[in-house]
């Protein structure tokens, strides 16, 4: 799965993930191909650009949890439209303890890892679906780091508002494609801290909301001046929607660079801990899919394979079937294989990767019955012509 940018778009291509409505009517079905009319109308709904399947790639499967989190993407995002405005223009927030319950209800109490899938996003909706993501990031690791009730409510009420302000950034700045300069992220700045003044009234009644919020912005403004508050003493709430907001910043679509893959983005918050308390990383790690069985991988010394199993000790090590011998390491053994790791995933942005348990217990005997398990025959097939192209 590749992402291309709605200007890069041809016919034939097709569709990695679904197209909604704003009710979540499907549009555009997975492997449906691209028409011309389709990609007029990608350019009509001002969509950055779409997820698209390679040429030999099988459509991954999808369970119905993950059809629901798609949905609950694309209908939340309108109601946080709504909510902004209505902060804005009226001081009020009428529908957000509503939404609020229903991503603690979903995201805020599972027992299983989620397979956090990235929403298309435009530049109408970009902010929007930004928040709404954080919220459910901060949803489940709040759960994973067993933090009460009140504080989970408050972190997650946080990540839904914490960018109003950035609807007020220039357009100038908003369409760059080539990357933003200093000057272009002092500006981006400002506007989202002139926001805060939009919640004033609105949280009065829960002052926590809107400190945590400014607590994580001037924690990462401090680093992004180069003037590092190292000392800065922030709440559970403030490090969770820090951790948050990068991971979703940098794994979704945008018209300024390439989005980064799930596991590119876990490494960079593990090798920053002075920025990202590790804590909350682990959590984050504990709560979503990064590298799951079946995922084709790209190791540090240039070979590539496939995931067998994961490593519930360092997510970063599982244990992998290479492609150049068909042998199988365990990458948590160092002193065997010592510094070598995943470099990336071969294709990035979706982890769900069709298996055959049985066959892995038969064919490799490594794991039981209920563990994650195999990959079919016609997936290793795919992948050692990925491996080759």
């Amino acid at each position: 799965m590749i992402f291309v940018k709605h200007d890069k778009l041809k016919e034939g291509m097709r569709l990695a993930k679904p197209i909604y409505d704003k009710k979540g009517v499907l549009l555009y079905e997975r492997d449906s191909k691209l028409t011309r009319q389709g990609i007029e109308s990608v350019h009509n709904f001002g969509i950055i650009g779409l997820y698209i399947l390679e040429p030999a790639e099988p459509v991954p499967p999808i369970t119905e949890e993950d059809v629901e989190f798609e949905k609950f993407q694309m209908v939340s995002t309108f109601t946080i439209q709504d909510e902004w405005k209505s902060i804005r223009e009226k001081g009020q927030a009428p529908a957000t303890p509503t939404l609020v319950s229903q991503i603690i209800k979903r995201y805020g109490r599972l027992d299983h890892k989620l397979n956090f899938v990235q929403s298309l996003r435009s530049q109408e909706d970009k902010y929007y679906k930004h928040a709404l993501n954080v919220a459910i990031l901060c949803a489940l690791i709040t759960h994973k780091m067993n933090v009460k009730l009140s504080e989970q409510n408050d972190t997650v009420t946080a990540a839904l508002v914490h960018d109003i302000g950035k609807l007020d950034t220039p357009q100038e700045i908003e369409i760059k494609t080539e990357g933003l300069s200093d000057a272009d992220n002092e500006y981006i700045s400002k506007y989202e801290a002139l926001g805060f003044q939009f919640l004033d009234n609105v949280f009065d009644g829960t002052p926590s909301v809107k400190r945590l919020i400014m607590q994580a912005f001037r924690y990462r403004e401090s680093f992004r001046k180069g003037n590092p508050d190292l000392n800065a003493k922030l709440s559970i709430g403030a490090k969770i929607l820090t951790v948050a907001d990068k991971f979703d910043s940098i794994t979704a679509m945008n018209e300024h660079a390439e989005p980064t893959s799930e596991i590119s983005a876990i490494r960079y918050l593990m090798d920053n801990p002075e920025i990202y308390d590790s804590t909350v990383t682990d959590a984050l790690v504990d709560s979503i899919n990064i590298l799951v069985p079946g995922c084709t991988v790209e190791l540090t010394n240039g070979d590539k394979g496939l995931v067998i199993t994961e490593n519930p000790r360092n997510v970063l090590k599982p244990v992998v079937l290479m492609f150049s011998d068909n042998s199988i390491i365990d990458l948590g053994q160092e002193l065997i294989y010592g510094n070598l790791d995943i470099k990336d995933v071969m294709k990035t942005m979706d982890n769900r990767v069709a298996i055959d348990r049985s066959a892995m217990e038969s064919g490799f005997g490594m794991v039981k019955a209920d563990e994650p398990a195999a990959i079919d025959p016609d997936m290793l097939d795919f992948a050692a012509e990925s491996s080759n192209a």
